[in-house]
């Protein structure tokens, strides 16, 4: 069984589970799992975690990511992107000027309106379900964090181009709409990349054609990062062969008993070797009565 991660590139009119069924076909492996979510008509970064990896697909997916976007000023459409019908049409009369400066007032924490049409589950049942049968209901607002967002090319009179990077949950058609609220005219969002999730980078992801050549080659094992080389922007503790069996055993292990590779304080989360340098998980720093180390997500 494979262990390790892959940075796919998903094209258009895949979802991704369409992705993850995929790579069981070329890697005959059934132990697949994605790291989140990309809409059918959107393309970009999809890590895929595959064997013993698959306990890293929450955490993966959790991590901040960055867009690149399409604006359509002047239509909104019942599921904020293309592929909706049209609901409202208005003139557009903005300019560049104006819209920079809406963009920079979404820059921070933002209450986000979950779509219609996502996969967010209420009472059991998903939105996207109850929008095809033509129903609506009330959702809650999300917290979420925009840490950047610029116009990368205006095309006028109607179209422009962002680069957003935010925190997990973050629904860029939804904010393509509420940019459009704010600028008077409506909005949707014509197209979306994912161009990076946490390190895994767009130049550096492989679509399935090509995962699909690789293995025909016998060389699929090219495609493939580590556990640990997916964790290595987490400080490294080993720990000493003396607490190796209470480190297996998910106990706390102490200070004295381990090997830091810089200065941590209570609240950190890192990646734990035993003595012989195996991967053991991730862990959190506590301090009661001393600083020590507690299981935050076993990876054996």
């Amino acid at each position: 069984m494979i262990n390790g991660i892959i940075n796919i590139k998903k094209e258009k009119g895949f979802t991704s589970h369409d992705v993850v069924a995929k790579l069981r076909g070329i890697l005959r492996q059934k132990k697949i799992g994605h790291t989140g979510t990309l809409d059918p008509d959107a393309e970009g970064v999809l890590p895929v975690c595959l064997g013993k990896a698959t306990k890293l697909c929450d955490l993966i997916g959790d991590w901040d990511k960055t867009y690149e976007a399409t604006l359509l000023l002047g239509k909104t459409t019942d599921t904020e992107d293309i592929s909706g019908q049209v609901q409202e049409e208005k003139e557009v009369l903005v300019q560049e000027e104006e819209i920079a400066q809406i963009i920079r007032a979404f820059v921070g924490n933002y209450a986000q309106i979950p779509p219609m049409y996502s996969a967010i589950k209420v009472n059991g049942k998903k939105l996207y379900e109850l929008a095809r049968e033509g129903k609506e209901i009330e959702r809650k607002a999300r917290t979420i964090t925009i840490f950047a967002i610029n116009i990368v090319r205006f095309l006028p009179p109607d179209r422009f181009e962002i680069d957003v990077d935010c925190s997990k949950g973050t629904y860029i058609r939804t904010l393509c709409s509420d940019i459009g609220k704010a600028l008077g005219c409506g909005a949707h969002m014509a197209e979306l990349t994912r161009t990076r999730t946490g390190s895994f980078a767009l130049e550096d992801a492989i679509t399935l054609g090509e995962l699909q050549t690789m293995a025909d080659e016998g060389r699929q094992e090219e495609a493939f990062l580590s556990m640990e080389a997916a964790l290595s922007d987490f400080p490294k503790i080993i720990v000493s062969p003396k607490s190796t069996k209470m480190l297996y055993n998910g106990g706390r292990v102490y200070a004295k008993f381990y090997e830091a590779e810089k200065e941590l304080t209570a609240g950190d989360i890192a990646a734990v070797f035993d003595s012989e340098h195996h991967l053991v998980g991730l862990y959190e720093v506590r301090d009661e009565e001393g600083f020590y180390i507690k299981p935050f997500k076993m990876l054996i």
